[in-house]
């Protein structure tokens, strides 16, 4: 049997996607399948026919999905600050089985084939990210495509990545400056919301633009890549927000109704400015090195304005049904007297700062031995400044002037519509101070008012100032620090057989997340007076039309707290929460490895592949604190817990040649995806109860759980793959894969051996308590179909050449039951994932439109204090479309290089919606307009 060994020729043609890969016809003398192969690819690269633009990148894609040994999909683009979409999340959820959830109106956390962005690892130039977010899950609205050269997703494992999940892990390419010629480019954008500003300090318009620059140096054995961006873009929002649907029951029939609601308008500026250097050396044949950072400065400054609207769960004071809907028993109208709302000027301030650092070193030891060593460092640090500021017409429950107020459900989730009896943008009406009662605290000062009402008797019906609370402030911050270090060899062998190279490696990192959770009541200084609203404060007003309330005041909450007007108390005195939430968690994790490369024939047919073994051992450590209330005070103490496990990760990856440019792809490994970080800390609330619960105990411990293990999953993946054509293909797959180990709620026993019982002050010789979180157990199956499909339309006519269509549709279905036999659903699986974008592109013209839709499934949002909470999020469909002109390519030398476009984002305002119950009962309902934009591009 005749074999051969990829050159690094046919690597390069394989990897470089620039030529029209026409497949020659095999010489009279008979070669080996495996020869004619090589042969075909080396006559490609005499035979180069450049492909500029958009039909370049979509070469490239192809070309790296076709020539990898693992089931990937790729972007690809041409040049940095190719890719048009503002971070890499929106490009991505275009390809095949890839779907992304929308936060804040900007696609962020991605989905493949069904699982959640915590199924999935992200990697930057082969190496795990840190996040800003509480969890593993990368937020991608953080990364800037304008910087990226390309991104590779790995549906299928092989032993040498270095990250693990089940779903797949996303790679993202920076440029490798030794492979590119020199250039200097310049990107600029223009961009605006279809919103008018819906706030009158907010913003409409914004603009970025990307400086790159790429040379080489001391004869071509020094080359450097730096890229600069700076972003600062608008986002708005109307929202019509739901506390919740409390059920009651009136002579024998049950009913939901609108327990209450929080509308508001949100003005958002993303302002991002990232930095990029490569540097890659090869002062040798035999040697090459390679250093990459990037920094990015990130900021998302919110401001919210809106109205708190208590219904079923107000002061239940003539609260009427009007009108019931009677297939669900929902009020879907209703009405309320002698009402009093919160007017809420809030902000949010999302900071973080993201630096990653990479060297990598290779060097060839002779012509069979290659050593790589690679060091990286990862970290990122986040703050988040969450105010809210209160005001109404009176302070307390039962204080000022009551609204009567109607509302009415509308048809499409759109939420309700309010007919309110107050103009709320009269500043005479409306004062600073808090209306309602809420936020009980014994850390508060004034905790009430005796004998207010003046009747001589200090009883209930007194107001109680159980809350002198007039605003709140969220703080939470986190830290996330990752190193990691790797050493590998690969072997290139002979006469092994049907063996052709080997690779030898040992990796470890290490973790280390830090959240730090603190909340602060804020109560006016002139307590128990309200304030009215300076006028160097006021800014007018903002329209809530949308939920039919008119106009409210807006005025400046943050001068006010910079100004005195607030004093602060912390909430963590008296609320166990905060405790719960703050934690350390850490991780050292080493990794060896072993993978087979291989080059076979069954009969005619060429076997190409690989086989791997991944031994990981991992230590894990949580510091956090043990709280419990002691005379309405919270006291703490620290807790320190350890646990360690390992797994072996077999995987295999076979492409069976069935016949000319087409491909049978066969993968089967053995997956893990860890703990969320927030599930798994040893940070907890503890009590004790005058009697023993179900288990004979008399502790509870809520909170994490440091000793959860991660979920495992064993998949299969079979891909057809068929390349038609130099710039089309169509793949058919079946993928499946047997998930255990899965992380639900439950309940498992806690030794608190040496814990002194509260109440006798005695330390028993056995103590346990029943602990509540997350726990291992459970499992099921996921199994799904994949097709997808790239056509150039010239191979229908020469006619329409130019025209293409990239199309994919996904189906996913899934059978899950948690540790005791209820159904379950994944989260981010949606049954159904489609993505279409038809082109055209010729002479310099380019335009396409994309469409990328996908079904109902269940999505993370944050609530209360900033958690994790999981919510039925409806299904969309999102439309974008670009028009582009690139002069060089249409014939005007004297503009070689500029080229401009114009895109638009969500051309069909499609909402964000998310349900709690029946379909009347609308958690969430988001409507962001529409994004434009006008841009530019120069390159030298």
């Amino acid at each position: 049997m005749n074999k051969f060994k990829l050159s690094i020729l046919t690597m390069a043609i394989a990897t470089a996607g620039i030529s029209s890969y026409s497949y020659a016809q095999e010489q009279e003398t008979k070669l080996s399948p495996t020869e004619a192969r090589e042969k075909a690819k080396a006559d490609a690269a005499i035979e180069t026919i450049e492909i500029k633009g958009f039909r370049r990148s979509i070469v490239e894609s192809i070309n790296a999905k076709r020539f990898s040994p693992n089931v990937v999909e790729s972007i690809s683009a041409e040049d940095i600050g190719k890719l048009p979409d503002s971070s890499i999340a929106e490009s991505i959820s275009r390809l095949p089985g890839l779907t992304s959830q929308r936060l804040d109106g900007r696609a962020s956390r991605v989905s493949i084939r069904g699982f959640g962005e915590n199924e999935s690892a992200t990697t930057f130039n082969g190496r795990e990210q840190v996040s800003i977010g509480d969890n593993r899950g990368v937020e991608f609205d953080l990364y800037p495509s304008e910087i990226m050269s390309g991104v590779t997703v790995y549906k299928t494992p092989n032993a040498t990545l270095e990250a693990e999940g089940i779903a797949g892990v996303i790679d993202m390419q920076t440029v490798k400056p030794l492979s590119r010629e020199r250039t200097i480019q310049f990107n600029g954008q223009y961009e605006m919301t279809s919103f008018d500003k819906l706030n009158p300090d907010g913003n409409d318009n914004g603009a970025r633009g990307t400086f790159s620059y790429i040379d080489q140096f001391a004869d071509d054995k020094v080359g450097i890549a730096f890229a600069y961006s700076k972003m600062s873009s608008p986002n708005q929002e109307k929202r019509w927000n739901a506390w919740g649907y409390p059920e009651f029951t009136v002579d024998g029939e049950n009913y939901s109704i609108l327990g209450g609601a929080k509308p508001f308008v949100r003005s958002s500026t993303l302002d991002r400015d990232s930095a990029l250097l490569v540097v890659e050396a090869a002062p040798t044949d035999k040697l090459k090195m390679t250093f990459d950072a990037l920094y990015v400065d990130f900021k998302d400054e919110k401001i919210l304005r809106g109205i708190e609207i208590p219904f079923a769960w107000g002061y239940n004071r003539g609260t009427s049904a009007l009108e019931v809907d009677p297939a669900t028993g929902f009020v879907t109208k209703g009405s309320v007297t002698d009402e009093n709302l919160v007017v809420r000027n809030d902000m949010e301030n999302r900071e973080a700062d993201l630096t990653a650092l990479g060297f990598n070193v290779e060097y060839d030891l002779n012509d069979d031995w290659t050593l790589v060593f690679d060091a990286s460092h990862s970290a990122v640090q986040r703050e988040i400044w969450s105010f809210e500021s209160y005001a109404g017409t009176g302070r307390g429950d039962n204080e000022g002037v009551g609204d009567d107020l109607t509302y009415e459900f509308r048809p499409g989730n759109t939420g309700a519509i309010f007919t309110p009896s107050l103009d709320y943008s009269d500043y005479n009406l409306i004062r600073l101070g808090g209306p309602r009662s809420w936020g009980s605290s014994t850390a508060l000062n004034n905790a009430f008012v005796p004998d207010s009402n003046g009747d001589g008797v200090i009883d209930s019906d007194d107001q109680y100032f159980n809350s002198a609370q007039d605003g709140f402030i969220n703080a939470p911050t986190i830290d996330d620090e990752l190193n990691a270090f790797k050493l590998a060899a690969s072997q290139l062998v002979e006469d092994a057989g049907i063996l052709t190279k080997i690779t030898y490696g040992v990796s470890y990192r290490q973790r280390e997340k830090t959240k730090e959770s603190e909340g602060y009541f804020m109560t006016l200084k002139d307590f128990p007076d309200m304030v009215s609203i300076p006028d160097q404060y006021r800014l007018g007003s903002v329209s809530l039309d949308f939920i039919g309330m008119g106009n409210m005041v807006a005025y400046d909450a943050g001068r006010l707290l910079d100004d005195g007007f607030y004093t602060l108390t912390r909430e963590s005195l008296t609320n166990q929460s905060h405790a719960t939430k703050s934690w350390k968690v850490s991780e050292d994790v080493l990794a060896l490895y072993v993978q087979t490369d291989l080059e076979a024939e069954i009969g005619d047919i060429p076997v190409t592949g690989n086989f791997g073994l991944r031994y990981v051992d991992t230590k894990q450590s949580s510091q956090g604190s043990a709280s419990a209330p002691v005379n309405g005070l919270i006291v703490t103490s620290p807790t320190d817990i350890e646990h360690s496990y390992s797994h072996l990760l077999p995987s295999v990856n076979l492409t069976f040649d069935v016949a000319e440019s087409q491909s049978v792809r066969f993968g089967a490994a053995k997956t893990l995806s860890r703990p969320r970080l927030d599930e798994m800390h040893s940070s907890l609330s503890v009590n004790y109860g005058s009697t023993p619960d179900s288990n004979g105990n008399f502790w509870t411990v809520s909170g994490g759980n440091p000793l959860l293990e991660p979920k495992e999953a064993i998949g299969l993946d079979l891909t057809y793959e068929n390349y038609f054509n130099d710039e089309g293909y169509f793949s058919i797959a079946y993928f499946w894969k047997d998930l255990n180990e899965w992380i639900f709620d439950g309940s498992y026993e806690v030794d608190l051996v040496g814990v002194q019982n509260p109440n006798t002050g005695e330390v028993p010789a056995t103590s346990t308590a029943t602990g509540s979180g997350k726990v291992n157990g459970g499992g099921g199956t996921l199994q799904g179909a994949e097709f997808s499909v790239t056509l150039p339309l010239n191979v229908v006519s020469d006619v329409l050449d130019g025209f293409g269509v990239i199309a994919s549709y996904t189906r996913v279905d899934q059978d899950m039951t948690d540790q005791n036999g209820n159904d379950y659903k994944l989260p981010g699986l949606s049954e159904n994932i489609q993505s279409y974008t038809a082109f055209y592109e010729q002479n310099g013209f380019q335009a396409r439109v994309s469409m990328r839709k996908r079904g109902d499934f269940r999505g993370d949002v944050y609530g209360i204090g900033f958690d994790t909470q999981q919510v039925d999020i409806m299904g969309e469909t999102i439309v974008d479309a670009q028009i582009g002109f690139d002069f060089g390519d249409a014939g005007y030398k004297s503009l070689e290089g500029l080229s401009v476009f114009l895109q638009g984002q969500n051309l069909t305002e499609e909402p964000f919606v998310s349900l709690q119950g029946n379909a009347f009962q609308v958690r969430d309902y988001q409507d962001y307009g529409s994004t434009y934009l006008l841009g530019f591009s120069y390159k030298m």
